[in-house]
């Protein structure tokens, strides 16, 4: 479910629009050390460019040449044209003539993009923040789409491939100050949708004309909160060091789904906040646990930017965690 796979669609239809032919290459099961794991993306357009990866440039090479003598003699752009599978690293030799580490074994799904009414569904859902499972058939190439449930990986039973597709992973930052800065420019480069909510206009101001990229809500963050109405997919940190703007915001984000809430400050102000949370909201002592704080993991940093890494940090440490699937829901089996 990680966005860049949403962004590799994203290309494809845009490629199909524009009226090039497009092949999607999905990693079906990988056995040993793998780059991408099952479900990852690679989309090739008939002139060999590419959006997404499978194999971190071990077998991309040899795919674009795969699928473009393929569209050469037709095998890709008939109607009756069905997925196939390919498989890398059968043997040591060839594990290491395409690089694959540790000897591993890499089984693949191509596919032509005959029909990209799948991709646009899954895009507009994607876009309302919903889990949505593929199934596509290998025998006839038909794509069903359903929702999904969280935590639930790719599957692949010999004649359907599952896969799944989500959201955006989202980070509010309460507060547009220096910090909030550092931590928006790492989250960017993570592809995260970030958005920020600061009421003062000086601070929202500078920082929005500084990162283009970020989102400004308007409105008092713990309202913002509300109407974001954050999911598993969202995390929250609250940076201004203003209880006034802090408190209320982080309240509102202990009783929502978000999976990740954190809050600037020292040991001693976080057990002040807790205090004041707990004697004047009664807040559960089971909420008040989820909240992060002093924000981020222990790295010793003392800059604002050292101070974003170790708050990043902690987050994708929290996030990898919550993604993590239940023992055997992946459903592969050997070859």
């Amino acid at each position: 479910m990680e966005s860049l796979d949403i962004r590799v669609l994203s290309d494809a239809l845009a490629w199909c629009r524009a009226g090039r032919a497009v092949t999607l290459i999905t990693v079906v099961q990988t056995w040993g050390s793998a780059p991408r794991p099952a479900g990852a993306l690679l989309a090739v357009r008939d002139d060999g460019v590419i959006s997404g990866s499978v194999s971190g440039g071990c077998v991309e090479d040899d795919l674009i040449e795969r699928t473009q003598a393929a569209l050469q003699n037709g095998a890709l752009n008939a109607q009756t044209a069905k997925p196939s599978l390919i498989t890398y690293g059968v043997s040591q030799e060839e594990a290491a003539r395409f690089g694959l580490p540790c000897g591993g074994t890499l089984r693949l799904l191509q596919e032509p993009l005959l029909d990209a009414g799948w991709v646009e569904q899954v895009l507009a859902m994607t876009a309302k923040q919903q889990l949505v499972q593929r199934r596509v058939t290998l025998t006839t190439g038909a794509v069903e789409l359903s929702p999904a449930l969280r935590g639930q990986a790719a599957q692949f039973d010999g004649v359907t491939l599952s896969t799944v597709f989500g959201p955006h992973w989202r980070l509010l930052l309460i507060g547009a100050g220096q910090l909030s800065q550092a931590v928006a420019q790492i989250a960017l480069l993570l592809d995260f949708e970030v958005l920020v909510c600061d009421p003062r206009e000086e601070y929202a101001a500078t920082l929005i004309a500084t990162l283009p990229g970020i989102k400004r809500v308007e409105g008092m963050p713990d309202d913002v909160v509300r109407e974001l109405r954050p999911d598993a997919h969202t995390a929250i940190v609250a940076l201004t060091h203003d209880p006034k703007l802090d408190d209320m915001a982080l309240l509102e984000a202990l009783h929502s789904e978000a999976f990740y809430v954190g809050a600037l400050g020292s040991r001693r102000n976080q057990q002040a906040r807790k205090l004041r949370l707990a004697e004047h909201f009664e807040i559960s002592e089971a909420a008040l646990e989820r909240l992060h704080g002093p924000v981020g993991l222990a790295l010793g940093a003392k800059t604002p930017a050292e101070i974003a890494v170790s708050i990043i940090a902690e987050i994708i440490q929290v996030k990898s965690q919550a993604a993590v699937a239940p023992v055997g829901a992946s459903g592969c089996v050997p070859p």
